[in-house]
């Protein structure tokens, strides 16, 4: 009796987690249909995406007011997947749900490489974040890239010699 106990409770606590582990695709979907908007509202979507890791702040027109964030460091648990076009994604169908619930219907979005002496283009998650959005109901109207090029910049790192591996 008491091994047959046993063995029922952890498979309750399995269904349990069955039950709580949504997708963030599924809670978009959700919002979308629960939360009708009263008007048009417009936000920002502040996407910086390098090799290792993808960020989303969602503001408002000025910039000032933050609405949502959401990283890709926030979905997976290993560091090596924070940049993949994965976890850009998840993230950005959560910063979508949490748009729609606060009234957003369209955005404008920011693409920001490192730039600087870091890789001018973006990291492979800035696509998916862009397919994601579009995808979760979010009105897009113009996406731009404002990774910053210097056009004089200071001294690259290394010295004259450069690095010595």
């Amino acid at each position: 009796m008491a091994k047959a106990e046993k063995k029922q409770k952890p498979e309750e606590n399995k269904q349990e987690v069955k039950k709580t582990n949504v997708s963030f695709e599924q809670l978009a979907q959700e919002a979308t249909e629960k939360f009708k908007p009263k008007g048009v509202r417009w936000g920002v979507a502040h996407i910086y995406s390098s090799k290792n890791d993808t960020i989303i702040t969602l503001t408002d027109l000025s910039g000032a007011e933050t609405i949502a964030i959401g990283s890709g460091g926030m979905i997976v648990d290993n560091s090596r997947e924070e940049g993949s076009p994965y976890a850009a994604m998840q993230a950005a169908y959560k910063v979508a749900a949490t748009a729609i619930e606060k009234g957003i219907t369209n955005v404008n979005i920011k693409i920001r490489a490192p730039g600087g002496h870091g890789p001018k283009t973006p990291g492979p998650g800035a696509q998916a974040v862009v397919r994601a959005l579009a995808r979760s109901g979010l009105k897009i109207k113009s996406i731009e890239d404002v990774t910053p090029i210097p056009t004089d910049t200071t001294r690259r790192p290394g010295g004259r010699r450069g690095r010595r591996v």
